[in-house]
């Protein structure tokens, strides 16, 4: 568990199968407490959380990043977030639905992207300090300090998906933490600039 910025902390589990570290975060936002993302927690990690006060929310970004959440929220006894779009095609009963556009607690804005692999897939934007944006497989921290989008397979039209992800310009970050590869803390606007170029 490292912490990459003021209130952002950050653990990885390697993907065999993947060969990339899935990475969770856990986030203190004034005074809510959420979870995004989460892979297998280390006795570390729940630790640090504990001493934090616990957990208010566990927020999913897509249908395929649910991983630990239900093990998370039956031990922290927190509320479950799911992407509309997405939650007819996951395994759990979420606490509550969120859509494009909407303010979820701790101040954190959804952004629905278009033409992704799942109808929900969501970024999240905080506006805190330079900007933070928080993404599940919208990119992928691969190699470290750049960023790419998943194999072409992944998509049904990969020009669609990279206009679905412009969107993303329209926002002021300085920092892109990923739900798999390197997060960036600095220059992460550039870095998604290049990565919809090539």
């Amino acid at each position: 568990m490292k912490q990459l910025l003021p209130g952002v902390w950050q653990w990885s589990w390697f993907s065999e199968e993947k060969q990339l570290d899935f990475n969770g975060l856990f986030l203190t936002v004034g005074e809510h407490k959420i979870l995004i993302d989460p892979p297998p927690m280390t006795a570390d990690v729940s630790t640090l959380i504990r001493r934090q006060g616990g957990l208010d929310y566990i927020i999913v970004t897509n249908r395929d990043h649910i991983r630990e959440a239900e093990t998370c929220q039956a031990e922290f006894r927190c509320q479950l977030q799911v992407p509309e779009a997405d939650a007819p095609h996951m395994d759990v009963k979420p606490s509550k639905t969120y859509k494009d556009g909407e303010l979820l607690p701790g101040g954190i804005w959804v952004i629905q992207l278009k033409d992704q692999k799942s109808p929900g897939e969501s970024a999240l934007y905080i506006q805190q300090g330079k900007g933070l944006l928080i993404v599940g497989d919208a990119l992928i921290g691969k190699p470290a300090g750049a960023l790419s989008l998943l194999p072409s397979e992944r998509y049904a039209d990969v020009a669609k998906a990279k206009e679905g992800l412009r969107r993303l310009l329209k926002y002021h970050f300085d920092s892109i933490l990923v739900g798999d590869g390197a997060s960036i803390t600095v220059g992460a606007k550039q870095a998604v600039e290049h990565a919809l170029q090539v």
